[in-house]
């Protein structure tokens, strides 16, 4: 069965839609500045949504009442993907519609916050919706909410691979006739200050401490995704949404096809839980799995999207596993975001996938921003300093998180009628 990518949407760390973080990759723009809840870069870099978007512009006032961030930005980024794919809300089938929807931590600020009023004004200070804003849930479920749907409803948490395991997920319901549509995406983060009442969230410290951090001071040198010098990552925040719908729906409504989503595969590394397997076997494997879900070989890829992190042993075994996947006879193109962007967490995976898209449609790719001395370890083709203007008619994207969670997927121009 051939599934049809019809609607996009996003908040990110460049802006508010689609275009902004289209437009500010290609500008080479950078997402990372001081974080919020710090006074100078010395405390500390994030790349942050909070200061772009404002929910009550779009949003009833109980639903920004009753959500943290992260839901917020999964509620606007899938009211721009419907409205991408030209779906009036109205008309979309309750029981056939279904939502998924990877996060990693889902509403973990609001957990923050609370220990931090508690702690400085005691129990009358805890917000009495605290309950209802942290399951990882409840992003979709407000969508749901949002558009009165009864159909599959799941939440998908496997760290940074949650973006493109719920992209997965989503395929299997459709292919599985237990939905004609699906809403599905990614958000993580979601910082706010109530009353200017900043605090340094528990998780930021633990980056710290682990040795996660990149510890720049330099937005532009924050995070160096495959090069020589790369020395840690910069978390952020966003979401990103698409709508997809079996061929036969999308054909029925005369919709606009943005892309295909061919295929993809997800394991477990089940090495370590933070530190991915050196030579990036398993990494290796299931992208061979995604190509195979696809119906297309290495020769067919155009670019691939790579998780590229930005950190000494991810890098590392990344780039082994696609000089593995890609051998120097194929000359792929490969890019990231995370220059751009920090580590959006379960969300960096799908706006990958928005910024493969807009390059097909576009012929330009994105570089690698930050990066200027490519790991001399990579036999492939690296994007850096510029765009690079070519015809993208396959890529592939990347995305491996914490505990081993590795996922793979493909998305081509044309539907090659896999995975039916």
């Amino acid at each position: 069965m051939d599934i049809a990518i019809t609607g996009m949407g996003t908040i990110s760390p460049l802006g508010t839609t689609v275009d902004d973080l289209y437009d500010g990759l290609l500008a080479g723009q950078i997402g990372i500045g001081i974080a919020p809840w710090a006074t100078s870069v010395e405390e500390g870099l994030y790349a942050a949504v909070h200061d772009r978007f404002d929910p009550t512009a779009s949003m009833d006032p109980r639903v920004v009442a009753g959500t943290d961030g992260f839901a917020r930005f999964a509620i606007a980024a899938c009211a721009e993907a419907l409205n991408d794919a030209g779906l009036d809300p109205d008309s979309l089938d309750p029981f056939t519609t279904g939502v998924v929807h990877g996060t990693s931590m889902g509403g973990h600020f609001t957990v923050a916050r609370a220990q931090h009023q508690l702690e400085r004004n005691g129990v009358d200070a805890t917000d009495r919706k605290t309950q209802i804003k942290i399951w990882p849930n409840m992003a979709a479920a407000q969508i749901c909410l949002a558009y009165g749907l009864h159909g599959p409803s799941i939440t998908v948490t496997t760290a940074c691979a949650s973006s493109l395991d719920a992209l997965n997920t989503a395929a299997l319901y459709l292919r599985a006739g237990l939905a004609d549509v699906v809403l599905v995406g990614a958000t993580e983060g979601g910082y706010t200050a109530d009353d200017g009442d900043h605090f340094l969230p528990a998780f930021v410290a633990g980056e710290r401490a682990y040795g996660m951090s990149s510890g720049q001071t330099d937005p532009h040198r924050a995070m160096l995704p495959f090069d020589v010098d790369r020395v840690g990552i910069v978390s952020g925040e966003g979401s990103a949404f698409f709508v997809l719908e079996t061929a036969e729906h999308a054909a029925a409504r005369g919709a606009r096809i943005r892309g295909w989503f061919g295929g993809g595969a997800s394991l477990a590394d089940a090495h370590h839980p933070s530190s991915p397997e050196p030579e990036g076997r398993w990494e290796q494997l299931v992208m061979e799995r995604a190509q195979a879900a696809a119906n297309v070989s290495p020769e067919q890829i155009d670019v691939m999207i790579a998780h590229a992190t930005g950190t000494p042993k991810g890098d590392q075994a990344e780039i082994r596993a696609i000089n593995r996947v890609f051998d120097t006879s194929q000359r792929v193109v490969a890019t990231g975001l995370k220059g751009n962007t920090g580590h959006t967490g379960a969300s960096s995976g799908a706006m990958s996938i928005i910024a493969g898209i807009r390059a097909m449609e576009t012929g330009k790719l994105a570089a690698i921003a930050g990066t200027n001395v490519v790991d001399p370890e990579a036999s492939f083709d690296v994007a850096v300093h510029r765009p690079r203007e070519m015809d993208v008619g396959v890529f592939q994207v990347n995305s491996f998180g914490f505990g081993g969670q590795n996922a793979s997927v493909i998305i081509s121009r044309e539907a090659n009628h896999a995975g039916s």
